[in-house]
C-alpha cells in the first residue's frame, strides 16, 4: 500500500490534557494547536497524536500499537505464578530496561528502580487482590518513543465487592516490534505468554496506546475508531470490574475458554461456524481455543471498503456473548 500523510491541526485553549504517563511536567493549557500524524504502509496505519503542554513541548500521547490483553475468572490468589510467568516472559521478549515507571500505592508515578522491582515483586505475591501497572516511557523532551510498552495487571479480591468483576492483564507492544520480527514472531510469543494462564477469554492485535480515552482527544479517537475498526481502545480497569463471562468484540487473536466456548458447542463445533478461508480455529488444550483470523493483524478501513468479513463473521457468531452489546464500539463489526 501507497505512504500516505495526513495532518490535522486545531487550537482550542480551553481543553487540558492530564497525561497518565509522567513526563516531569503534567500537560496543561494548550498553547498551539495540536497535531495529528498520520501515515500508513501495508494495512496498518501508524498514528501519532499530540497535544502541547505547558512549556509548548509537544507530549505523544496516543500512537498505534499492538496488545495482548487476557481476562481471567479467578481470584488473584490463584493467579500469582501464572502472572509471575508472563511478566518473566513479556520482559525477556522487550528487554527489562523497557519499563522504566510503575505506579505506587498512593497512584503515584515512581521510577522503576531497584526498590520500584522489589515493590513488584511484593505486589505481585501479595495475599489477595493485586494491582499492577508499569510503563515504558522517555526522558523528558524526548516524546517520540513513549507509550510503546505497559505491563498492567488487576488481581480480582476473592470476595470482590463487584459480582461480575474478574481479573485482567494487559502488555502492550509498538507496532515496529511487529514490524522487526514480524506476524508468527508475535504470535508466537501471544501463544506463550497465554501458555498455563486459565483465561475465560482474551485477545491479541493492533490497538491505539497510550491514553486515547482522554477527554482531549475525544473527537479525534472517535474518527480513528470509526475509520479502522481492528483497532482496540480498552480500559482495563472498567473491563475487569464488569466484564463476567462475556466477551469483547474480535481482535486478530482471540482466545475463547470456558463457558463462552462450551456453549458454542466446543473447539470442532466452533470451525464448523467460520468459513472465511484464512481463519483458523486451534486448540489449546481440551477446553480453551485460539481463533486466528489472517495470518497477520489487521486495521481494516471502513473509507477504502476495506471492512474484514473475517472479523465480521466471528461477530456474528459471539453476539450472544458480547459485552455492553449496545455500545457502539463493541457492535463495531455488527451494524
Amino acid at each position: 500500500m501507497a505512504l500516505r500523510r495526513f495532518f490535522i491541526e486545531r487550537t482550542d485553549p480551553e481543553r487540558k490534557l492530564y497525561a497518565g504517563i509522567p513526563t516531569g511536567h503534567q500537560a496543561g493549557p494548550s498553547r498551539r494547536p495540536q497535531t495529528w500524524n498520520f501515515r500508513m504502509t501495508h494495512s496498518i496505519p501508524h498514528v501519532r497524536l499530540y497535544v502541547n503542554g505547558d512549556f509548548d513541548e509537544k507530549l505523544l500521547i496516543v500512537r498505534d500499537g499492538l496488545q495482548i490483553c487476557l481476562f481471567l475468572p479467578h481470584a488473584h490468589e490463584t493467579l500469582k505464578p501464572h502472572i509471575q510467568r508472563a511478566l518473566d516472559i513479556y520482559l525477556h521478549a522487550i528487554g527489562r530496561e523497557s519499563l522504566s515507571f510503575y505506579v505506587d500505592p498512593d497512584g503515584q508515578w515512581q521510577s522503576l528502580d531497584a526498590a520500584g522491582w522489589d515493590f513488584i515483586q511484593q505486589e505481585l505475591h501479595e495475599e489477595f487482590g493485586s494491582r499492577v501497572h508499569m510503563v515504558g516511557s522517555s526522558a523528558p523532551g524526548e516524546s517520540t518513543t513513549r507509550h510503546r510498552f505497559r505491563f498492567q495487571y488487576v488481581g480480582r479480591l476473592e470476595d470482590s465487592y463487584w459480582p461480575d468483576s474478574i481479573s485482567a492483564l494487559l502488555m502492550t507492544f509498538p507496532t515496529k516490534f511487529l514490524e522487526a520480527q514480524g506476524p508468527e514472531r508475535f504470535r508466537a510469543l501471544a501463544l506463550e505468554i497465554v501458555g498455563s494462564l486459565p483465561f475465560g477469554s482474551g485477545h491479541a492485535g493492533l490497538s491505539f496506546n497510550g491514553v486515547p480515552q482522554a477527554s482531549v482527544v475525544r473527537d479525534e479517537m472517535k474518527a480513528l475508531s470509526s475509520r479502522y475498526p481492528a483497532m482496540d481502545v480498552i480500559s482495563l480497569d472498567d473491563v475487569a470490574r464488569d466484564l463476567g463471562t462475556r466477551v469483547r468484540a474480535p481482535a486478530w487473536m482471540n482466545f475463547l475458554g470456558p463457558p463462552v466456548l462450551n456453549e458454542l458447542g466446543g473447539i470442532d463445533a466452533l470451525r464448523t461456524k467460520l468459513h472465511s478461508p484464512d481463519t483458523t480455529v486451534q486448540a489449546l488444550g481440551p477446553d480453551r481455543a485460539v481463533v486466528t483470523l489472517g495470518p497477520y493483524p489487521e486495521a481494516g478501513d471502513t473509507e477504502q471498503g476495506q471492512t474484514l468479513p473475517a472479523y465480521r463473521e466471528f461477530a456474528r457468531v459471539l453476539e450472544p456473548w458480547l459485552y455492553q452489546s449496545s455500545s457502539p464500539e463493541q457492535r463495531r463489526f455488527l451494524d
